[in-house]
């Protein structure tokens, strides 16, 4: 990327973005009044992409670039890194998929999606894959660091059309729980398998399961094959259908979260 120009900062940011640096407080201060920057991991495997984003986002003082790399960077690579922040690109499935082993490891990471379409099917992934915050294709860097900011805040800005598509899914969800009973077996998961099963349902492999629960990969097909003996179910592509055809899904959910 020759020219910075288009992605300077302080540039207009067009009508038909929703998220803009205008909902960006300041970041904290240091003791002496300096600036505390919000440390910053970016993944993409479109590498102007992500070598662009690191040269504008490096000249923000409210940020710092941890690091940077494609896809396929090691999860421990961006916890040990410190970022506060992972910028993800979520123009393919694996986007998400890292997101999740990364956040596995370091809860308390804050994800932004970048290159969101604003699709229903892919708001509702990013939403369901537990981010931060996103910026759809056509945001600008004010974008970004709006969300960054947003993200570390614990804020959504979004657009009406987006927030009616995650009431509606919130709603449809309340619906299926209260009127189906739970899938077989389920109740007598015990809390690792139902960390295991909610992996599943993120798409992970059982080798991205072992790494982001610290355990071996033997480990994780024992507890699959217990998981399939509880559930009743052969294949392991079945749990997630099984759970949500008996209304399960959220509260195999909500007992990871809680526990």
């Amino acid at each position: 990327m020759s020219s910075n120009a288009s992605f300077s900062a302080g540039r207009h940011v067009p009508p038909h973005s929703h998220l803009t640096a205008s909902h960006a407080s300041p970041p904290p201060a240091e003791p002496d009044g300096g600036l505390i920057p919000i440390s910053l991991f970016i993944l993409s495997d479109v590498r102007l992409l992500c070598e662009g984003l690191s040269s504008c986002l490096a000249r923000q003082e409210c940020l710092r670039i941890a690091g940077h790399g494609d896809l396929a960077t090691p999860p421990e690579q961006v916890v040990d890194s410190g970022a506060q922040v992972l910028l993800v690109d979520i123009a393919t499935p694996q986007g998400l998929q890292q997101s999740a082993v990364c956040r596995a490891l370091a809860p308390a990471l804050k994800v932004v999606a970048i290159a969101v379409a604003e699709a229903e099917q892919d708001i509702l992934a990013c939403a369901e894959a537990g981010v931060s915050g996103f910026v759809l294709r056509e945001g600008s860097i004010s974008d970004v660091v709006a969300a960054v900011h947003n993200a570390m805040r614990d804020e959504l800005v979004c657009s009406p059309k987006v927030a009616a598509a995650l009431f509606g899914r919130l709603a449809l969800l309340s619906a299926r729980t209260v009127t189906r009973a739970p899938a077989a077996g389920v109740d007598t998961l015990t809390p690792r398998e139902h960390e295991i099963i909610r992996f599943v349902g993120e798409g992970l492999s059982n080798k991205e399961i072992a790494r982001a629960l610290r355990i071996r990969n033997s480990t994780v097909k024992n507890h699959m094959h217990n998981v399939l003996s509880k559930l009743q179910i052969r294949r392991r592509g079945e749990i997630s259908k099984h759970l949500h055809a008996n209304g399960a899904a959220a509260s195999a959910s909500s007992r990871i979260q809680t526990r």
